[in-house]
């Protein structure tokens, strides 16, 4: 059985100051979409949070529209489900939560980015901001991967759990 998440913290890697943290709550909202049985298609959406100087906070995520295309190895988000929920969200905390990312699901233990996700990332970095971005890919076991896109580059996070 999958353990429960809790609060992820890692180092930001384009700032020696900044870290990226996600909350329990979103870690657990991500986590039931695992594709931990044969029968579950990717899952996907949008992050949303907070920058903090060179800080990345994020609380809360987006989940699966019935516009999105889910398959076995494949998602596409549609658009206009997740930009109205960040937008609602947006306007209720007076322009103080943001849209910091993109996550969805693999089907595998140890998540990777494949050309098409790395692709995809750089194009919405590339195209929409120049502050930080985070990305999660959710595996089907207990490891999920964490990376940042800033200034037309992407690394990968070590994330470490909060006590």
């Amino acid at each position: 059985m999958p353990r429960m998440p809790s609060a992820v913290v890692g180092p930001h890697p384009f700032s020696a100051s900044g870290m990226l943290l996600v909350e329990e709550s979103v870690l657990a909202r991500l986590h039931a979409f695992r594709q931990d049985a044969p029968h579950k298609l990717e899952a996907g959406g949008i992050l949303l949070g907070y920058r903090r100087g060179a800080h990345v906070h994020v609380s809360d995520a987006t989940v699966p529209s019935s516009q999105d295309t889910r398959a076995r190895t494949r998602f596409h988000r549609a658009a206009q489900h997740h930009q109205a929920v960040a937008l609602a969200q947006w306007r209720a905390s007076e322009g103080l939560l943001d849209y910091v990312g993109e996550w969805h699901t693999h089907p595998e233990a140890m998540p990777q980015p494949s050309p098409i996700d790395l692709t995809q990332w750089r194009i919405i970095h590339g195209l929409t901001h120049r502050e930080p971005m985070a990305f999660i890919i959710v595996g089907n076991h207990d490891v999920d991967w964490y990376g940042v896109g800033h200034h037309g580059r992407l690394a990968e996070i070590p994330m470490h759990a909060e006590a």
